[in-house]
């Protein structure tokens, strides 16, 4: 393989809206395109799929949870590609039902009925921040690096960031808003998150009432943190980097009553991840239906 081949890369790619977005790559990007998935059966079926319809994605396995699956991806596209040219962090958990993560005090009220057990609600907590979060950051971490000038990234997010995000104490949505808020603090706010809410002091201190809304909070903060931090050390490469929501889609964790199939979820991080070498942006924002949302 020509390490002279454009690259692009969707995470959490066999299903859903990952699996809609490799397909429009593979039919609109002037490249390589390269599906991973954490399961490899699951991920190769992903691929024979496409490839039944003519198209001819790659397949790698990835686990984002997993430091050494991701550097064993990085290893590969350096090795073939020499570079990376878009990357879209796609993977992401709720595991909970339609994407409604339950309350906490949800699981108190069933625990004192003779329900679930708190500590399930714990592990399902621990999990989602662990994936969504600290996943996401890892493979930033390991492949923003190989991010090549004019390339283009693309994390999803959730539109639910922001409404969570205005349902923080005012200190909260000060320093999430912060334009100089580091990545070390961001990550001291997700773990002093999950800390409050294992003590039931989680509103008391000023966070809203949903891990998985946090952990999105964590992601578009983390997006806006790395734009900027490329437009002080590599601003010439004219890299565009930016959080998106895909809206509610019909997927096993947007639920079958959401409003968009996942071919109309793709949409906005296809926007973002096709923008043209000579756009000027959008970078560092938070998009939803191809318009930059405040944050």
């Amino acid at each position: 393989m020509s390490s002279r081949n454009q690259v692009a890369l969707v995470t959490g790619a066999n299903k859903g809206i990952g699996f809609a977005i490799t397909r429009v790559l593979c039919q609109k990007f002037s490249g390589d395109v390269v599906l991973t998935a954490r399961d490899k059966a699951r991920g190769k079926a992903a691929m024979q799929q496409l490839q039944a319809e003519g198209l001819s994605p790659r397949f790698h396995q990835l686990d984002i949870d997993d430091l050494q699956s991701i550097r064993a991806l990085r290893d590969f596209l350096r090795r073939e590609y020499g570079g990376l040219d878009v990357l879209v962090n796609n993977a992401g958990i709720s595991t909970w039902p339609k994407n409604k993560p339950p309350r906490r005090d949800d699981f108190f009220k069933d625990t004192q009925r003779g329900g679930t057990d708190l500590t399930h609600f714990y592990i399902q907590a621990e999990a989602a921040m662990k994936t969504n979060f600290f996943g996401t950051q890892a493979v930033c971490m390991e492949l923003l690096p190989l991010i090549r000038p004019q390339g283009r990234v693309v994390n999803v997010s959730s539109m639910v960031s922001l409404r969570a995000l205005k349902n923080c104490s005012p200190e909260l949505q000060q320093k999430f808003r912060s334009e100089t808020i580091t990545e070390e603090e961001l990550v001291g706010l997700m773990n002093k998150f999950m800390e409050d809410m294992k003590k039931g002091v989680h509103e008391k201190e000023g966070w809203p009432d949903s891990v998985y809304a946090v952990t999105k909070i964590g992601v578009t903060v983390l997006s806006r943190i790395h734009a900027r931090k490329l437009s002080e050390q590599r601003r010439g490469d004219k890299i565009l980097l930016n959080a998106c929501c895909p809206g509610g889609v019909r997927t096993d964790m947007g639920g079958p009553k959401s409003t968009k199939s996942p071919e109309e979820g793709a949409e906005t991080p296809m926007y973002l991840a096709l923008l043209p070498p000579d756009a000027e942006g959008p970078h560092g924002q938070f998009v939803q239906e191809k318009k930059v949302e405040p944050w």
